[in-house]
């Protein structure tokens, strides 16, 4: 573990037009850990996740990348979009690129990676999510699982410090789930630092270091996964929980 988080929220504030969407967010990411965000619908969660990648802009507080801040004048977003990868809940593929291309095309545009090594790096990735026998397939010829699959495998190209996942597999076919979940199962076991927006309850409670509660733009509480399912520590916990299960 690192001496100091991965991921850092520091008093974050989001607004859209006169709607408080994150009030006043303290929460840290430690290196390889997973923590699941969970939380009724409009309570703030994709927002949080599109906001440390800066897909949304912040308008108070500071949220730090490796002790880095993410926004102000000296901030990246090409060098901020290297570290962070984002896997969303459509999968936002190219349809004229093979899975392989689709993989291959962020290193060779953003990196330079030259496209011989940018095309074996992807054929390595696609295998490592599954989809061996398919990088020549466009994603049409490819199921939700598969695409969403290809969009994860596009994420990691870039080598990101941290992967953030917002409920990737909510517009998936429920049998089509579980291969989604398997391959992030297998990224968290390999290390990966994951922050991730889920309503999937078994994903979060077997490969979740940390559940966080958030409703109305805050965080409730936050703990472990066997205590928060088992006994969580506010009414409102309580509530979300009645409802799941």
């Amino acid at each position: 573990m690192s001496t100091r988080p991965l991921v850092e929220y520091e008093s974050v504030d989001k607004y859209f037009g006169e709607t408080h969407v994150l009030r006043e967010v303290d929460l840290a990411v430690e290196e390889q850990e997973v923590v699941v965000v969970v939380g009724p619908s409009g309570s703030g969660k994709s927002t949080l996740l599109r906001c440390a990648n800066r897909l949304e802009e912040i308008q108070g507080g500071e949220i730090r990348i490796a002790g880095d801040p993410i926004s102000g004048p000296d901030a990246s977003v090409n060098r901020l979009r290297q570290q962070v990868g984002m896997v969303f809940q459509s999968f936002n593929l190219f349809p004229h690129m093979t899975a392989t291309e689709n993989v291959a095309v962020g290193p060779r545009k953003v990196k330079g990676v030259p496209e011989s090594e940018a095309t074996e790096r992807a054929d390595d990735l696609l295998d490592r999510v599954g989809l061996g026998d398919q990088t020549e397939s466009y994603p049409a010829e490819l199921s939700g699982g598969q695409q969403q699959r290809v969009a994860i495998a596009r994420a990691l190209a870039m080598d990101p410090h941290v992967m953030l996942f917002d409920e990737v597999t909510s517009a998936l076919d429920p049998e089509l789930v579980g291969e989604v979940l398997g391959v992030m199962k297998d990224l968290a076991t390999e290390g990966m630092t994951m922050l991730t927006v889920t309503h999937e309850m078994g994903f979060a409670r077997e490969v979740g270091d940390r559940i966080v509660l958030m409703s109305d733009g805050e965080v409730i509480e936050q703990g472990p996964p066997e205590s928060f399912f088992e006994a969580p520590e506010t009414e409102r916990g309580e509530r979300f929980l009645e409802r799941l299960l």
